[in-house]
């Protein structure tokens, strides 16, 4: 209990230094913050050019392409089934113990496996989701995908600051 424990802790702390680490990398400064950001939501493909598929350290991508903000856009493409790719699907997760240990048991599928395709499954950061972070997951496979394949992370959007 305590190790679990420790280890959302630590991912919490990680969430947070990354979103004042991505400030700081992008220039922003008390100075030029407000008047160097857009109010505009935004659309992110999630995984960038490598999409959502077996191996990519999503957790890590999400760390270096934040902050995220409420109103923005995540769009998760991945290639339909066939006899040449594993399929694949996008879960949110309750909480942070589900997460860490990629326990499908409460695990709300929002994208099933063909509807990644094409122009991929898009998924806006509500507002009333606001007191907690977002855990998003690929189910595939009882949760192999999620514990070998690193196929997940979390999100914790902000709300947008609006210029002056």
């Amino acid at each position: 209990m305590g190790f679990r424990f420790a280890q959302g802790l630590v991912l919490l702390q990680a969430i947070a230094c990354v979103v004042e680490v991505s400030l700081a990398n992008k220039g922003w400064d008390s100075h030029t913050y407000p008047y160097n950001h857009s109010s505009a939501p935004k659309r992110f493909t999630v995984g960038g050019s490598q999409h959502w598929q077996f191996g990519v350290n999503y957790t890590d991508w999400s760390l270096k392409t934040a902050p995220f903000y409420f109103n923005d856009t995540l769009v998760f493409k991945y290639d339909p089934p066939s006899n040449t790719t594993f399929p694949h699907s996008v879960s949110l997760l309750p909480n942070l113990r589900s997460f860490l240990n990629c326990d499908l048991k409460k695990a709300k599928l929002i994208a099933n496996q063909t509807q990644g395709g094409g122009n991929g499954f898009e998924f806006v950061l509500k507002k009333k989701n606001k007191k907690k972070p977002y855990y998003f997951v690929c189910g595939e496979r009882n949760g192999f995908h999620c514990k070998v394949g690193i196929m997940k992370f979390a999100v914790a959007p902000l709300l947008r600051p609006r210029p002056f």
